[in-house]
């Protein structure tokens, strides 16, 4: 991947952005490498404006829950996981998740996602009647991010399931959403260098069509900070608005920094402003995808200057197991981040995902 040439200016970016063109690979280069903060910010606000009033954004209550840490995948940038035998190992009963997300409830979200690992004791049955049971309890109260992606195609694996069988399987449990978690760098060697025992990346990407033309709905994750290369950054972004414009199947973009402490990767995390930079790139190449996700649960308050650099979304986590060992720390003074935003000049407005409560709009 090469520098543009010198046509390529902040003036011809501006203006395919004001006429609602596309930005190339090369632009996006050009953009990291030679683009004040400022300029991206503003950029990415201009990008933003195509989809959403300036002054706006939404935000919700989720909790992650982390069902196992049971896993066989050995990433090595994952402080959380146990191999099977190991001291500490966990599944967590059915009364045990059903008191997690009580406690989301009472605490006003409506939104639960299930991450664990590939936990090789776990058939599909189990998740399909933990997901079934959920649905029997709660209704429609609360919705359910079940699995990431990566979880899935184990599970689709373990149980000889093509993905479009699987996809049809958790569907009939209830499930309506299964997200983008486990993509991390969408680069086939970003995951031979850390994540071996995972999928190909084109293996992502057939299981996450697969989930589409199920009729469940997913979202396009990213982590960075690893030590993926900028021209890496770009290929995964290139690679998400492809599928987006094959499939339209992506409600969401979220970005979150690699948290290196306790993990076998280790390293020196990224700074905020490097993170917000990246948030702006991704707006502005994400031509396709309404909402761009900034991340409290690695960035904390900090997190709601994204507003600023092109997202327009943000969840306040009440859990992350995944997360938290590997450094992150969580609030639950919601009002205070709540404010931050405002302080910021947005309006932030409760986003409800759960069906029972969804606004017309949504």
């Amino acid at each position: 991947m090469g520098v543009p040439t010198s046509t390529a200016t902040l003036f011809d970016i501006r203006r395919k952005i004001e006429h609602r063109e596309r930005i190339s690979p090369e632009e996006a280069l050009w953009l990291w490498r030679e683009a004040s903060d400022e300029e991206m910010r503003s950029l990415a606000s201009q990008a933003r404006a195509r989809f959403h009033e300036p002054s706006a954004c939404t935000y919700l209550v989720m909790r992650i829950i982390n069902y196992t840490n049971v896993c066989v995948a050995q990433c090595d940038y994952c402080a959380f996981y146990r191999l099977p035998g190991q001291d500490g190992g966990y599944v967590l009963n059915r009364d045990q998740v059903f008191a997690k997300l009580d406690e989301l409830l009472a605490l006003g979200g409506d939104l639960a996602g299930f991450n664990g690992g590939f936990n090789p004791h776990l058939p599909i049955e189990y998740y399909c009647d933990l997901f079934r049971a959920i649905r029997d309890r709660y209704g429609d109260r609360l919705e359910l991010y079940a699995l990431t992606i990566a979880e899935f195609m184990y599970l689709a694996d373990h149980a000889s399931l093509d993905y479009a069988a699987a996809a049809e399987r958790f569907k009939r449990a209830g499930v309506r959403w299964i997200t983008g978690g486990g993509s991390e760098i969408l680069t086939e060697d970003f995951r031979r260098r850390h994540s071996k025992f995972k999928y190909t990346v084109k293996d992502y990407f057939d299981a996450q069509r697969a989930i589409v033309e199920a009729g469940l709905r997913t979202s396009a994750t990213m982590v960075i900070g690893f030590d993926e290369t900028i021209e890496e950054r770009i290929e995964h972004l290139e690679r998400t608005r492809q599928f987006q414009d094959e499939t339209g199947g992506l409600g969401s973009f979220l970005c979150w920094t690699f948290k290196p402490y306790f993990t076998k990767l280790g390293g020196i995390e990224i700074t905020t402003d490097e993170y917000l930079r990246h948030l702006a790139l991704s707006r502005i190449y994400l031509d396709n995808v309404a909402r761009i996700r900034t991340s409290v649960l690695t960035q904390n308050e900090r997190a709601l200057e994204g507003l600023l650099y092109g997202a327009d979304d943000f969840d306040l986590p009440i859990e992350d197991e995944v997360t938290q060992m590997a450094g992150a720390t969580i609030s639950l003074n919601f009002e205070r981040i709540l404010d931050v935003a405002r302080g910021l000049g947005f309006e932030p407005a409760y986003r409800h995902v759960a069906p029972q409560v969804l606004a017309p709009a949504d």
